[in-house]
């Protein structure tokens, strides 16, 4: 082969080298950089590199960078916080507000037997009106003419100045209201069990605001309480012992509008056994004493009641205005349950206080409790001194 030839075959196969290059070039273009040996998929994060300069702040966020949001704060009227409970009166400022109320209310009776005891000469007529006085007050015509008889003794042996009229008086209205019954709540049960108080009476007489109030006394000596709301033919009396509770922290066992009383006052009685509570207070229907079908279920609740746990305290609520149609309450509901207590109701709005008297006689039970007002801790235990001083003015 000649040299002119052997030139031209090295440039072709040059030529061709070329040609391959270009095309795969353009190839490894289009396919993209080839893959890395190391298939894992965690993002290495490499180690900074060390440099004598510093670092550079940043004066404001990158712009690739979202702005920190800032949450508006909550109003703090936005913020629901539970009714603080109520912390009811003590016992011993409830006496002081009832010597208050009474003498305001009714010492009006005592002021006029005082007026008649203190005259010159105590003739037929002084103890006529003082007669119609006491009965004037509801004190009853046994007692009535018992305490006549005994003034008229003591009064002739003593005889004395108006001083000694006021001392007598005292003495006798004090052994006629009995200092010696006890007064005291039974509100605490035997063997770790509650005490279980049923609230008996009429409506109107004030017996739903008379539990509510009842609970306000023993929360504020320390008892833990349960209410049982079983007057459930009135919704607002469910509605009304609920807001009793809510007020000072105590459960209220309640059931639909209709529900018979006798179980939900088992179920208030059944809680308490549960919760190991100190006492019950079952709140009941306002029985009319002339619907003989309501008395028995009254005397149904109570047996009912009963297999959970003894009734300890049965009270009979009185409206104290009503004179003699609440004797005839009383002895009604007494023939159903055996009332151990009476209640009684508005007696700072009356001047007939001799019902304290009339009603403990007619039942042999005493008056345990009574309403001075209506205010939420106008209810107090009822001390016979007090009750003598406030007639007396």
């Amino acid at each position: 082969m000649d040299a002119l030839a052997i030139l031209i075959l090295v440039v072709a196969l040059v030529g061709l080298g070329l040609v391959a290059a270009v095309t795969g070039l353009l190839v490894s273009r289009r396919r993209g950089p080839r893959p890395l040996p190391n298939t894992h998929t965690d993002v290495l994060v490499q180690p900074p590199v060390e440099t004598d300069e510093p670092p550079v702040e940043l004066s404001s966020p990158p712009a690739t960078l979202e702005p920190e949001v800032e949450l508006p704060e909550t109003p703090e009227a936005l913020v629901e916080e539970a009714p603080a409970l109520e912390r009811p009166e003590g016992t011993a400022s409830r006496l002081v507000r009832l010597r208050q109320r009474l003498a305001g209310s009714q010492g009006a009776l005592g002021r006029g037997l005082l007026a008649l005891l203190s005259r010159d000469r105590l003739d037929e007529d002084t103890w006529e009106s003082i007669e119609d006085t006491l009965l004037t007050a509801d004190i009853g015509v046994g007692p009535t003419q018992e305490l006549v008889e005994r003034l008229r003794t003591r009064m002739r042996v003593e005889g004395g100045t108006g001083a000694d009229a006021r001392t007598v008086l005292r003495e006798e209205l004090l052994a006629l209201v009995d200092p010696s019954m006890d007064r005291r709540l039974q509100v605490s049960g035997a063997d770790g069990q509650p005490g279980v108080v049923l609230v008996v009476g009429v409506n109107g007489a004030g017996k739903t605001t008379t539990v509510g109030k009842i609970s306000r006394i023993l929360v504020a000596e320390d008892h833990s309480v349960v209410l049982g709301a079983a007057d459930t033919f009135r919704a607002a009396a469910v509605e009304q012992l609920a807001t009793w509770g809510e007020r000072v922290g105590v459960e209220v066992v309640r059931g639909p509008e209709g529900t018979d009383p006798a179980s939900v006052a088992f179920e208030a009685v059944k809680e308490g056994v549960a919760r190991g509570v100190d006492t019950v207070i079952v709140d009941t229907a306002g029985r009319l004493q002339n619907k003989a079908g309501l008395m028995d279920e009254l005397g149904k609740v109570k047996r009912v009641i009963e297999k959970q746990a003894p009734v300890t305290e049965v009270l009979l609520v009185l409206d104290a205005t009503t004179g003699q149609n609440g004797m005839i309450q009383a002895r009604v509901f007494s023939e159903v349950v055996d009332v151990t207590g009476i209640v009684l109701t508005k007696l700072d709005g009356s001047a007939k206080g001799g019902i304290v008297v009339a009603v403990q006689r007619e039942l042999g039970v005493p008056v345990k409790l009574v309403g001075l007002g209506e205010g939420a801790d106008d209810l107090a235990p009822f001390d016979a001194g007090a009750f003598v001083d406030a007639l007396l003015g």
